[in-house]
Order: structure tokens, then C-alpha cells, then sequence
């Protein structure tokens, strides 16, 4: 069992008055471990009394065993040097970097730098079979500690704390993560340390900061913890998920990294056994290009099954509204949406009577690649990217819905960010899949899911299990957080009269036709 607290700033007595009262009240302690700035300005004289043995700190677990700093007893951990590693006898891995980052020349005493940050990850990095440290001790917190998670009140993420920070603690994977110095407490919900569908399950992190031990607002400065090595656990119980957890918000810091091609464990298998091979176990085989298809005749295209009933979305339908439609392919039109989020706003629809993506047949999904690249050159003429979503729940006919945003109103990164905030504040299971990836490799026929596409290529995927929001793709884009147009989330409240659907429709044909291939094929 051990204890973290934040800046004691030479409150010796203070802090070990608290932790005697633990102690008496719920048992013996094994660590304290403090992190952000432990002597302040006047502790001398009290540091000195514990340090000469004049005062005593805590009762110690084990008699006869004092801590190698103050004698105190129980073993206080202040990180101690710029950076190193702690290895207990137990197994337990505790890594440090102390100090606050250098931001002037020469740099000071008490802080680190890139050369800091770069040599402790070599340390352990380089470790056979490395999977990440138990503990990670730092002063700053790590910047951008808080996307994808819960608020930390009045700290701003994306301004406070240091990026070297956040790149160690990116690649060291640590099980917990204390920092302190912003006089706050804050317990982000945990993140994974894996790209889910490509990368090998592993352990979560759990990222604590604390505040000013004493501080008068009476903010959490001790937090008490339980933690079995990483060394001694069973790897399957080791890597559980817990229901909350976030995607991982150094994951742009992950993309930024050098691609390296590390060794795989026996223990291990490579990650695409995670997303390739799902259709191993199903009695099925993809067909692909080259000898797997062997000298076999190709197959007739097979005949899209006919609906049940009537269909807006079926170009032969009577009920399609013909005058929205702004592109005629070979297998798919393209049509403007009714109630858009903006004027073009589009669908990429199959002519004939398709339910979803996994459901098309390759001359199908070959011209849908199309609409999207002439859409994407199209809309980037314009100074915009386009987002695409598919809702295969409660819908019987495949509607690829495209709606342009602006590029200098939001980038890649703040729109999915903005779909995985908002999917984690409604329990939605929002995850990133490979950008070149099919997405049937993840979604058998008939399996209900939301699926995101931007113009980039990268993809979210969410399989639905049960309830699912009908408006969510919308609600999304429509947020603050992106076109900040809230009033626009339900296209029932946006529908226009029919002349003026028209008028919208030929508008946005002129303009498309240089981008149009259904008119030179």
C-alpha cells in the first residue's frame, strides 16, 4: 500500500502529522511518494530537525528499517537528481523526473531538458521486453492530460504543464501518473496505452495530480493506492479495461513519433492478428487481388436484394425526391440531403437497394471511392474538408451522409476529437480503426454500428450493442465544438420548401460538374 502527496513545500510537520493519523486510523503504509515542490522557501530548520533524527516522521512497517532520507520511518520517495529509475526489491518499477522544465540557458539546478527526457526513455526502452513502469513521478503535469477526458476545472490542459512531460509519459506507459504544482487536484478517468484494432491490448494509466499539502481550500493533496508489480500480475488481469477508460491523449505525440519495428514477444502476437484475421474464425475468406484468387472465372455481380417496402432512398422508388439529386453514376447518385446541415451538405447513396457499406458489392463500393475523391477535391477547392458518417441502425437503405467544414475552423484532430468527447460524455464506444483498413474487416453483414470518415482517411468506428442516439453524426458537427450551428442537430427542423430545395440542388450541380466523373465516363 502506498501514499502519493503534492507540493509539501517544507510542511514536514504537517504532512506527517496527516500521514501518523492515517496510519492510525487504517493501517501501515509501505511508500510516500511525493512529487512538485517539497522544501519551499524557509524549511530548512524543520528539515534539519527530521533529518538529524530530532523529530521522528512516521511509524515504519517494517522495524529496524528506516527511510534512507530522514529517518523517518516509513520511506519517503522525493525524487531526487533529474531523472532515474526506482526498482524495489518487490519488483515495483518507479521512474522520476524532477524538476520543472527548462525554459532558459543556463539552465537551473532544479530543472530538465530534452536530453533528460530522451536518456530515461533509452533507460528503460531499451529493456527487454519493456511494457511500461508501474509509477511515473514528475513536478509539471503533462500538457493536454485532459483531451478526451473529464473536466479538470479551472486548469486549462491544453496551456498548462510540459510536452516533454506528456512525450515520457506517452512512451514509459506508466500504471500511475502523480504530478502536482498547479495547487489542484485532479483524477483524469483512465487511458489506454494501446491503438485499439491494431495494436495489442495493454495496461491502462491513471493519471492523479495533487494539490499543496495544508492548502486552506481543503483540496485532496494524499492519495492512497493499492499496487501489485506489473512483473508479478497475470498478464490477462493486467490489461482489463475499465469501463470509463479514454483513448490515450498523447496519441498526437504517438503519430508524431519515429515508426520503429519492435521486437514481438512470445507472449505477444503481432496486432494485426487483432483486426486482419477477424474473419479467420468465421468460416469465411475475403477474396483478394492476385494468386488468392486463383485461375477462377470472376463471379456475376450479385443482384442487390429488393426492399421489403417502400424506400425514399432507391433511385427507381417513386418516393425518392428526385429534384435533390445532383449526380447520376453507374451504381450510385449523389444527392443533396434534405434539412442539411449546410447547403452542401450530400448524400453518397447506391442506386439499387443496399442496407449498409459491408453490404456492397465491389463494383458498388468502387464508385462510392470515387464520389468521395471527387468530393474531397471538390469541397478542398473551396477552402473546406468534408467529415462522412454512416448510421447502420434503425435504416434500411445505405446513406453515406458528407457534410464540408470549413479548414480554418477546425482541424482532423479537433473533429475527432470532438466526436470521441461527445460519444465518451454519452457511454458510446467510439474507436479508432486503421485508415486503410475496410471497413467490413471490422463489421460483419447485418451488424449494427456508426462509422466516421474524414477526408484524411482516418476512421471511427462504434459497433451498437443496443440504443444509439438517431441524430448523433449530426449533433456532433452541428456543437460548438465544430460548425456551431445547435439549431441545425434535427433535419426535420431545417427541411426547406421544395422550390427552394430545387434552386439549392442545380446551384450545387454547376458548381460540381468539373468535379463530376459520371459525366466523362
Amino acid at each position: 500500500r502506498r501514499l502519493a502527496c503534492g507540493d509539501v513545500e517544507g510542511r514536514l510537520d504537517a504532512i506527517f502529522g496527516r500521514v501518523r493519523a492515517i496510519q492510525a486510523k487504517s493501517g501501515s503504509f509501505d511508500m510516500l511518494l511525493c512529487v512538485g515542490n517539497f522544501f519551499g522557501s524557509s524549511s530548512e530548520a524543520e528539515w534539519a530537525e527530521y533529518r538529524t533524527g530530532a523529530k521522528k516522521g512516521v511509524p515504519c512497517p517494517a522495524p529496524g528499517v528506516p527511510c534512507p532520507a530522514c529517518s523517518s520511518g516509513l520511506c519517503v520517495c522525493v525524487p531526487a537528481g533529474r531523472r532515474g529509475v526506482y526498482s524495489g526489491c518487490s519488483g515495483l518499477q518507479i521512474a522520476y523526473l524532477s524538476g520543472t522544465e527548462a525554459q532558459q540557458q543556463p539552465e537551473p539546478a532544479h530543472s530538465f531538458n530534452a536530453k533528460d527526457v530522451a536518456e530515461l526513455k533509452t533507460s528503460l526502452l531499451s529493456t527487454p521486453n519493456f511494457r511500461g513502469v508501474d509509477i511515473l513521478l514528475t513536478s509539471p503535469w503533462p500538457r493536454d492530460v485532459g483531451t478526451y477526458a473529464n473536466s479538470a476545472g479551472e486548469i486549462d490542459t491544453k496551456k498548462c504543464g510540459s510536452k516533454l512531460v506528456s512525450d515520457l509519459a506517452a512512451s514509459l506507459k506508466p500504471r500511475y501518473h502523480f504530478a502536482a504544482l498547479e495547487k489542484a487536484y485532479y483524477e483524469r478517468l483512465p487511458y489506454r496505452n494501446h491503438m485499439v484494432l491494431q495494436e495489442t491490448p495493454q495496461h491502462v494509466t491513471r493519471f492523479i495530480a495533487l494539490a499543496d499539502v495544508g492548502n486552506t481550500s481543503k483540496k485532496k493533496y494524499l492519495y492512497a493506492f493499492s499496487i501489485v508489480p506489473m512483473s508479478s500480475m497475470d498478464p490477462a488481469e493486467l490489461v482489463k479495461q475499465p469501463q470509463d477508460v479514454t483513448e490515450n491523449p498523447y496519441r498526437k505525440l504517438r503519430k508524431e513519433a519515429p515508426k520503429s519495428k519492435a521486437p514481438v514477444s512470445a507472449e505477444e502476437e503481432p496486432a494485426c492478428q487483432f483486426f486482419f484475421d477477424l474473419n479467420k474464425h468465421q468460416g469465411k475468406k475475403r477474396p483478394s487481388e492476385g494468386k488468392e484468387r486463383g485461375d477462377s472465372q470472376p463471379k456475376q455481380a450479385k443482384k442487390p436484394p429488393q426492399p421489403t417496402g417502400p424506400c425514399w432512398f432507391c433511385l427507381a422508388s417513386p418516393e425518392v425526391e428526385k429534384h435533390l439529386v445532383v449526380s447520376i453514376g453507374t451504381h450510385c447518385y449523389l444527392a443533396l440531403a434534405k434539412g442539411g446541415l449546410s447547403p452542401d451538405h450530400v448524400l453518397i447513396l447506391p442506386i439499387g437497394h443496399y442496407q449498409s457499406v459491408v453490404d456492397l458489392s465491389s463494383e458498388v463500393l468502387e464508385e462510392v471511392t470515387k464520389y468521395k475523391a471527387a468530393l474531397k477535391e471538390f469541397f478542398r477547392s473551396k477552402g473546406k474538408r468534408y467529415v462522412l458518417f454512416e448510421r447502420n441502425y434503425r435504416s434500411q437503405h445505405l446513406q453515406l451522409q458528407v457534410i464540408p467544414v470549413p479548414l480554418d475552423l477546425c482541424t482532423s484532430e479537433d473533429i475527432k476529437e470532438a466526436f470521441i468527447t461527445q460519444a465518451q460524455e454519452q457511454q458510446i464506444e467510439l474507436l479508432e480503426i486503421p485508415e486503410h483498413s475496410d471497413i467490413a474487416q471490422v463489421a460483419q453483414p447485418g451488424t449494427p454500428y456508426f462509422y466516421v470518415e474524414l477526408d484524411t482517411g482516418e476512421k471511427l468506428f462504434h459497433r451498437i450493442r443496443g440504443r444509439f442516439p438517431l441524430q448523433f453524426g449530426r449533433e456532433v458537427l452541428a456543437s460548438e465544438a465544430l460548425l456551431a450551428r445547435p439549431e441545425r442537430a434535427d433535419w426535420r427542423q431545417c427541411a426547406a420548401q421544395r422550390p427552394e430545395e430545387a434552386a439549392q440542388a442545380l446551384a450545387f450541380r454547376r458548381e460540381f460538374e468539373p468535379f463530376d466523373f459520371s459525366l466523362r465516363d
